[in-house]
């Protein structure tokens, strides 16, 4: 079992916070299906927590009966982010986390992020001044450095396990790697074996053989799993089962639209008009339909829809498709065609922004 002071991680599974997609609606849907040990909100800007922002209060809130739930804060100024710990405790978070692992321009030209493993001295000026806001547990996500030339995560977790930091995430990329960089888990075990507290490894785990494989080559305390439980929602179902030795459970068709289906009804409650829900049904879609037959044909359809009743019509059309290719009768796929474009700039097409 996983420990961060007093609090039991169990299964050893946790929910990566990444923007634009865990909020309590997407959290909600991972604690239904099972298997995750411990859930992150997206990572919330530290001056508008501090300030009480009404829509970042919202980013940090959660359901009653989710525990335990950590809160993710992101900034530069120790102060700010200090008084955003307390905020985040106040609110009712088990524990708190930095932020030190977001590769993105707009977090990292304010020194925020990945950013900060340029600059051990002030991290440590901020994970001091943290440390001593609040009395929950503390942990540090963070990358394997800021480039190829600057992998520094074992001299910044020694650093925050010297601060009071009691669990790290580790993310085997540089920031220079962003989303892509060649897997090397070795930075991680380097971790491991430097500090004493619970560290957790992350990047690319999607599945059993990839859970397995991070376990056996970093000797790590627990899994964090991000863009693959996007993709696959029953992930840490089936990781935690592989852990017990027990059967894996598997995702009918039926399993895979009722979740779908039941995901994006969800969202229509939670944004205040359906534009806004549409959005995100495409966002969630471009990772969802990776794991299902045809799925390139549900991903145009869906992202091709232009109101969430079409994207409705066209998402039972195409599951009646797979059942009937999966009775053995015939059935064309056919990718839907976009809609005839707006003048005017068109929105850009981007990846969830992970810590």
């Amino acid at each position: 079992m996983l420990r961060i002071r007093d609090i039991e991680i169990d299964p050893k599974l946790v929910l990566a916070p990444m923007e634009g997609v865990t909020d309590v609606t997407f959290r909600r849907l991972i604690r239904q299906i099972g298997g995750c040990g411990l859930t992150v909100t997206e990572f919330i800007p530290a001056a508008s927590l501090a300030r009480g922002d009404v829509k970042f209060l919202r980013m940090a809130a959660f359901d009653p009966d989710e525990s335990p739930i950590a809160i993710q804060i992101y900034g530069a100024d120790p102060a700010v982010l200090a008084e955003a710990a307390r905020v985040a405790e106040a609110k009712g978070a088990h524990i708190l986390d930095l932020n030190m692992g977001c590769p993105s321009k707009q977090v990292c030209k304010n020194s925020g992020g990945s950013s900060l493993m340029k600059d051990i001295p002030h991290a440590q000026r901020i994970v001091r001044a943290m440390r001593a806001a609040v009395r929950i547990p503390f942990t540090v996500k963070m990358r394997a450095g800021w480039d190829a030339s600057m992998r520094n995560a074992v001299d910044m977790a020694r650093m925050c396990e010297d601060e009071g930091v009691e669990g790290l995430t580790v993310h085997w990329r540089t920031r220079a790697d962003r989303y892509g960089g060649e897997r090397d888990l070795g930075i991680i075990r380097e971790v491991v074996e430097a500090v004493s507290v619970p560290v957790l490894a992350n990047g690319d785990i999607v599945d059993i053989e990839s859970a397995r494989e991070a376990f056996a080559e970093t000797g790590c305390a627990g899994l964090m799993i991000g863009r693959g439980a996007i993709r696959n929602p029953w992930v840490f179902a089936q990781i935690s089962a592989d852990m017990r030795g027990e059967e894996i459970p598997t995702v009918s068709l039926a399993e895979r639209e009722r979740v779908l289906l039941s995901y994006y009804e969800a969202l229509r409650t939670t944004f205040k008009n359906d534009h806004g829900a549409l959005g995100r049904m495409k966002k969630i879609a471009r990772y969802f339909t990776r794991g299902v037959p045809e799925g390139d044909v549900l991903r145009s359809a869906i992202f091709y829809s232009t109101t969430v009743e079409q994207a409705y019509e066209r998402i039972a059309e195409f599951f009646h498709g797979l059942r009937e290719v999966e009775a053995g009768r015939p059935w064309t796929f056919t990718r839907a065609a976009p809609p005839p474009r707006r003048r005017g700039r068109q929105p850009q097409r981007t990846s969830p922004g992970t810590s």
